[in-house]
C-alpha cells in the first residue's frame, strides 16, 4: 500500500475554508499580505486590510477576531503553498533524493519570501517564542511533510532507520536555522555553495550506513 499523503491545507493549524468563502478569503489574504509588506505585522490593522480588500470591517471581523489571527492565517497559507509547490516540483529517484530536493526547494523559497523577510526585518521578536519556547502550526506542518517522506524512505530503504519523530524534529531544527539565519549565514560566504552544502548535510544525515563487508573465506 502506498504511504498516505497529506495535503498542505489539511495539516494541523493551517487554515481551511468553505468553498463559498474562497474568493473573498483570497482577497482578504491578498490585502493582508499587502498591509504586512507595507507596515509590518504590528502596524497591520483590520481596518487597513478591509480597505485594501474593499470589504466592510464587519465582514472582516466576522472572519477574524483580530489582526494577529489574520496574519497567522496568512503565514500558514503562504507556508502551505510553499510546501505544496516543493512537493509538486520534486523529481524522481529514491525517497531520500526526493526529500533532499524538496527541502532545498522549501528553504530557497522561504529565503526569498518577501513576507518572511518583512517579518524578520520589522517584527523578528514575534518569531522568538517559536524558536525558544514552543512549536507553531507551520513548524508542525513541516514535521508532517518530513514524516511523509521519511516513511517512504524507510519503505524503499533509502533512509536510515531511526525514530521518525526524532529524525523529523532534528531535520526541522537544522532547516529553520538556514531560513531564519539566512542573512548572517551568507555574509562572506557564497550562498549557492552554502545551499549545496545543506544538500550534502541532509543527504549524509539520511543515508543508511553502508553494510560491513564480509571477508571472503580463504
Amino acid at each position: 500500500m502506498a504511504p498516505q499523503r497529506h495535503s498542505a491545507a489539511g495539516w494541523p493549524g493551517l487554515p481551511t475554508r468553505t468553498a463559498a468563502n474562497r474568493v473573498e478569503d483570497t482577497e482578504i489574504l491578498r490585502a493582508a499580505r499587502e498591509s504586512v509588506l507595507a507596515h509590518g505585522v504590528r502596524r497591520t490593522t483590520l481596518t487597513d486590510v478591509a480597505r485594501r480588500a474593499r470589504i466592510s470591517r464587519m465582514t472582516l471581523y466576522r472572519r477574524f477576531p483580530d489582526a494577529t489571527a489574520l496574519v497567522g492565517t496568512l503565514v500558514g497559507c503562504e507556508f502551505s503553498g510553499i510546501l505544496r509547490s516543493a512537493r509538486e516540483r520534486e523529481s524522481g529517484g529514491t525517497a531520500r533524493e526526493r526529500l533532499v530536493t524538496a527541502l532545498l526547494d522549501v528553504v530557497a523559497q522561504l529565503q526569498r519570501s518577501a513576507l518572511l523577510r518583512r517579518i524578520i526585518d520589522t517584527d523578528a521578536e514575534l518569531l522568538l517564542p517559536y524558536l525558544v519556547d514552543h512549536l507553531g502550526s507551520t513548524q508542525l506542518a513541516a514535521e508532517a511533510f518530513l514524516l511523509d517522506y521519511l516513511a517512504d524512505g524507510r519503505a524503499d530503504g533509502s533512509v536510515r532507520s531511526s525514530d521518525p519523530a526524532v529524525q523529523a524534529r532534528a531535520l526541522l531544527l537544522l532547516l529553520q536555522s538556514f531560513v531564519i539565519s539566512a542573512r548572517p549565514g551568507t555574509t562572506g560566504t557564497d550562498p549557492d555553495a552554502l545551499h549545496r552544502e545543506l544538500g550534502e548535510l541532509l543527504d549524509a544525515a539520511l543515508r543508511p550506513a553502508p553494510r560491513p563487508t564480509v571477508p571472503e573465506a580463504p
